[in-house]
């Protein structure tokens, strides 16, 4: 059992109450938006394998019509930390239309802007909303309709306890984000006091230009929050685009790669040594390659243990 795991069984047995009736209606802040729930959700559904898997950090399986978007991580990733994934149902795999919440009698939706809605599309709070749809935007995501927010770690706990409230599980949403916070101490305390922090490229995809995380994408919180600096945080955007010359000039001294399953981390790193000026940037030189998951990477539970691992890659275990 790994440490998202652990900590989310141990918020299980000891912290997990729900919210009383009389709790409600509770109001949150969504993005740009206030979301005004009368009682908990009963069939919602999320969208993407890491907005599943906080669902399912958070223990509401049981309140799941099912989850949308691609389903092999839910089936493999998250499965292996949450076995009742497996049991839920994969309603489809592209971007749902209304037709599917009515058809699934869908109550509530988990998503965000680009991770399941696109704006000025069929999907978004404003159409779900006069259907009786209630909607939860990923923070990071807000971006993509003009809030801009630096991004960092309390954009996940954040979320997660907007979630908690939401649907009534308060305190095992404080207790996820309470040990969480613990965890991101303690990697503080570990990293070397100095100014010059290790420059980090995050490799998502390769083509004509590199995809990568923008400034205001979850890696570069996670990123800085290991003590590095993400490249690209200049960029003023989340999941973007980068000029493989800019990647050659800023010459990094480490690379993450993004690894979306089967052989794509392989694939990436051909694509950067079969290249003249990629192959011969600093990081390959040195082999100061880390490969990360896609849940590790988009908002998540499993970001924490990112941070812990990025920390050690860049600063080794102290």
């Amino acid at each position: 059992m790994n440490a998202v795991a652990r900590l989310t069984a141990c918020a299980a047995t000891v912290f997990f109450t729900a919210s009383p009736a009389e709790a409600y209606p509770v109001t949150i802040r969504s993005c740009d938006r206030l979301v005004t729930v009368d009682k908990p959700p009963q069939r919602a559904a999320s969208f993407d394998s890491n907005m599943t898997e906080m669902m399912l950090a958070l223990g509401l399986s049981d309140r799941m019509a099912g989850y949308m978007g691609p389903g092999a991580r839910v089936r493999s990733v998250v499965a292996q930390a949450y076995p009742e994934a497996a049991k839920l149902r994969h309603i489809l795999s592209r971007y749902p239309t209304r037709e599917i919440f009515l058809e699934e009698r869908i109550d509530f939706y988990v998503a965000g802007w680009s991770y399941g809605m696109r704006a000025g599309s069929e999907i978004t709070p404003d159409t779900l909303g006069r259907m009786g749809v209630g909607v939860y935007e990923l923070t990071e995501s807000c971006i993509r309709i003009g809030r801009r927010e630096k991004p960092t770690l309390d954009f996940l706990y954040r979320d997660l306890l907007n979630l908690g409230r939401i649907f009534g599980v308060e305190a095992r949403a404080e207790a996820l984000v309470a040990g969480f916070r613990e965890r991101i101490s303690a990697v503080e305390a570990r990293i070397p006091k100095t100014r010059d922090r290790p420059r980090v490229f995050l490799y998502d995809s390769a083509g004509r230009v590199a995809g990568t995380a923008g400034g205001y994408a979850m890696p570069t919180a996670l990123i800085e929050a290991a003590g590095g600096r993400n490249i690209a945080d200049d960029l003023a955007g989340n999941w973007t685009r980068f000029g493989w010359e800019s990647v050659i000039d800023r010459d990094p001294d480490a690379i993450i790669v993004m690894d979306f399953g089967s052989s794509d981390p392989a694939q990436k790193l051909d694509y950067l040594t079969s290249r003249p000026g990629l192959r011969d940037l600093r990081a390959l030189r040195e082999n100061r390659i880390l490969v990360l998951g896609y849940n590790d990477l988009t908002p998540g539970p499993r970001n924490v243990e990112a941070v812990e691992k990025i920390a050690e890659f860049l600063h080794g275990r102290r």
